[in-house]
């Protein structure tokens, strides 16, 4: 069993658990998923962006069987992470 953290802005962390239901997990609690050989904790912040913008930035704690995180890492991060603009 690992941990790894990953760190998302511009998401929100209902948005976050939206995308981990699509990678088969489930609710567990309001910010705990879990899936087949994982589980998935959830936090969100504000995060400031030089002098006058603020993001939401949304940390996960992904826990699991290396083989079983690294693709569900790859496979979240293509749904999280988006251009800007």
């Amino acid at each position: 069993m690992v941990e790894r953290e990953r760190s998302y802005r511009g998401i929100s962390a209902r948005a976050a658990a939206g995308y981990l239901e699509r990678l088969g997990g489930e609710r567990v609690e309001q910010h705990v998923l879990e899936g087949e050989g994982w589980r998935a904790s959830l936090s969100e912040d504000t995060v400031t962006v030089g002098p006058s913008l603020e993001l939401t930035e949304v940390t996960v704690r992904f826990e699991g069987e290396p083989g079983v995180l690294d693709g569900l890492i790859e496979d979240f991060s293509r749904k999280a992470i988006r251009a800007g603009g």
